[in-house]
């Protein structure tokens, strides 16, 4: 799990500002919450002063009211009132970890980390989002008991199609139909299916049917937990699908999920639609959960990868330059420590800010 990328929170939906939400993310908890003008707001779950947890407590104008001594924090992470504290100033000390929001597609989303701004991957976007022509559904929210990575990693995987979803007609591929290129956040892969199959009767269509050559459909990442999916039908017909993974630990993963269409434009047709790539991520969802080992591999000599898996392997050289910036969170160290010590994701006001309360998630060392 890697701090310094954008992370969905909860849906807009969710979060109101009659009590806060419990967040877990990245084995630590957060407390998410709006404010008096509706403006959603991300900080640490936890109050520094004997633990408490923000989350269970009140919502208080632009506040949380922590339930144990009623310490206030604002949307900054700043101690706006010690109750008990009846004279003199709030220590400088009473803060705590806040994050950077950003609200679209019904989806609350926080930059978890203290990189600077100029430094951090670009907001989640939706280029479809109210474009003439187009639709989108959603968020569609699941969990899956599997590392977020496997599931990435299945999105980025495009060999598997043949297998594990035969009601899109088994698409079979060979290693030459698929293009692979980079972008500045991610790798990105185009498939060509030139050997497109009909289930019914395992007939390629390409061969007689000039349109069926505009059939591919390709995958790209963004960071390393938002996954991006076009498929390209004949006759013009598009979906692009959005997949904005959520790491709540090392064993389960919340999955925002939103699919976009240039067909069926009609609000009827949505529930089909909808029902439809469910069932498609159902047969992903069972396929993962069952892996072994449940966290991929450290090395790529743990299991035997052929040129077919080569965005695979892009994703993960993606990761590792993310772990040398020193990025990577310290999984075992964390569990180790987490019962012993409350911990958080370092903030973007740890950069300007000293003097903290609580330490931070373990971290790999960056590589220098």
């Amino acid at each position: 799990m890697y701090i310094n990328f954008w992370y969905p929170i909860c849906t807009s939906e969710e979060l109101t500002t009659e009590a806060p939400q419990l967040v877990e993310l990245l084995g630590v908890r957060l407390a998410a919450f709006r404010d008096s003008n509706g403006a959603a707001q991300v900080i640490s779950d936890t109050c520094i002063h004997r633990g408490g947890s923000l989350s269970r407590g009140k919502v208080n104008g632009d506040s949380i009211t922590c339930p144990y001594h009623g310490w206030q924090f604002d949307g900054t992470g700043t101690c706006t009132k010690i109750p008990q504290m009846k004279q003199g100033k709030v220590p400088a000390r009473a803060k705590i970890d806040a994050y950077p929001v950003h609200e679209a597609y019904g989806v609350v989303f926080a930059f978890l980390g203290d990189a600077p701004e100029a430094e951090r991957p670009p907001v989640p976007i939706i280029d479809e989002w109210e474009q003439e022509g187009w639709r989108v559904t959603g968020p569609l929210v699941f969990e899956i008991d599997a590392y977020y990575e496997r599931s990435m990693e299945n999105g980025m995987d495009p060999l598997h199609n043949e297998f594990v979803h035969p009601n899109q007609g088994a698409p079979s591929l060979d290693e030459e139909d698929i293009e692979l290129k980079d972008q500045e956040w991610g790798a990105w892969f185009d498939a060509r299916f030139g050997a497109y199959t009909q289930a019914e009767n395992r007939k390629k269509v390409t061969d007689s049917d000039d349109s069926a050559k505009d059939l591919h459909a390709g995958s790209w990442h963004v960071g390393p937990n938002h996954l991006m999916t076009g498929i390209h039908l004949m006759n013009n017909i598009s979906f692009i699908q959005y997949f904005f993974e959520a790491p709540i630990n090392k064993g389960r993963t919340r999955i925002f999920f939103l699919n976009s269409r240039n067909t069926a434009l009609e609000e009827t047709a949505d529930d089909f639609m909808n029902k439809s790539f469910m069932d498609i991520a159902v047969e992903d969802k069972n396929v993962i959960e069952n892996l072994r080992p449940y966290n991929t591999p450290d090395t790529l000599t743990k299991e035997l990868l052929l040129p077919g898996d080569q965005s695979v392997v892009r994703y993960r050289e993606y990761l590792k330059s993310w772990e040398d910036k020193g990025w990577r969170i310290d999984v075992a160290e964390l569990g180790e420590n987490y019962v012993d010590a409350a911990l958080a994701i370092p903030s973007p006001a740890r950069r300007t800010s000293k003097s903290w309360v609580l330490d931070t998630v373990p971290l790999i060392p960056a590589k220098k």
